[in-house]
């Protein structure tokens, strides 16, 4: 039996998560000739077609989706056997991958950090920081252990417990007359140009605001995006624009004029989970999940993490 090469391998997983040529190409930086001639030196090393592929559509055959699942097994060991050799040679016993996305409040990231496992006293956490998606898709593909990620649907392959539910906040200048109201509705926000991140940032919350809007029968004059917090003082200046954006962003930039007021719409809230691969058999995961829980409820995190209103 010969054994295909890491590089056919990854080849093989990206394309199968894409099921599209340029964009696999793209993710693994290679040109798309490349990741074709790559492919059929897989297939014809197992004497197999993985892939059935046109012009316009990348399908899996059934033999490449059992080939892929268990490639994709097969790289995460490699990968983690890497980790681990890494982790002992720097004095560590267990290293535990953790992503948090832009949206998470530091309070929980803190909180995590501070975990102790008795079963795993010289426990190393490193932390990532990358959009929720992005980080749903690594957890799912093994690629880092668990994630704090915000404004995410439910997934069949994440197991997601739930740390956090808070508001939606709206950072608006002083001077706006909505800023006399200690809480905001979304139908309060009509007349206004809306600040949204970008759809790439959280698709999901892009599409939960829209919707709401559309529920409500709300057009929305214009609509400017942004990739950080920092880029909505101007734009509300500039425009007399309202941000939608994060409790910790919102309290960034509320000052000089900038201030932030809830939207207390039920069902616009930033929900953050701690989502850990369903396949995941690790005993170190498990016991951080539940070392986790009983965390935030000895906290009690809802009353420790009450801010007052930016004025």
């Amino acid at each position: 039996m010969v054994i295909p090469e890491i590089r056919l391998l990854q080849t093989a997983i990206v394309l199968a998560e894409e099921l599209n040529f340029s964009r696999a190409a793209a993710r693994l930086r290679i040109d798309q000739s490349t990741l074709s001639k790559r492919i059929a030196e897989l297939e014809s090393l197992l004497g197999l077609r993985l892939f059935q592929r046109t012009h316009q559509l990348v399908e899996l055959t059934e033999p490449g989706r059992h080939f892929v699942q268990e490639a994709r097994d097969a790289l995460l060991h490699v990968e983690r056997a890497v980790m681990k050799a890494t982790s002992a040679s720097r004095g560590a016993e267990e290293l535990l991958n953790l992503g948090k996305s832009l949206y998470v409040d530091p309070y929980l990231v803190t909180t995590l950090l501070s975990i102790r496992l008795p079963l795993f006293p010289a426990l190393k956490i490193k932390q990532s920081t990358n959009y929720s998606h992005e980080l749903a898709h690594q957890v799912s593909t093994g690629k880092i252990d668990m994630a704090l990620i915000t404004a995410i649907p439910e997934m069949p392959n994440l197991n997601l417990l739930t740390v956090a539910v808070t508001p939606v906040y709206i950072a608006l200048s002083i001077d706006n007359p909505l800023a006399d109201n200690e809480k905001l509705r979304l139908e309060d926000l009509r007349d206004c140009d809306w600040i949204l991140p970008a759809p790439h940032v959280n698709p999901h919350f892009q599409e939960m605001i829209c919707a709401a809007a559309s529920k409500r029968g709300i057009a929305v004059r214009d609509v400017c995006h942004i990739m950080t917090a920092e880029e909505t003082p101007e734009l509300i200046w500039a425009n007399k624009g309202v941000a939608f954006l994060a409790r910790a962003g919102a309290w960034r930039i509320a000052r000089d004029g900038i201030t932030m007021r809830p939207l207390i719409d039920e069902e616009l809230r930033f929900v953050t989970k701690l989502a850990t691969r369903t396949e995941n058999k690790s005993r170190l995961v498990g016991e951080f999940v539940r070392a986790t829980g009983r965390k935030l409820t000895a906290a009690h995190p809802s009353q420790q993490r009450r801010l007052p209103l930016a004025q």
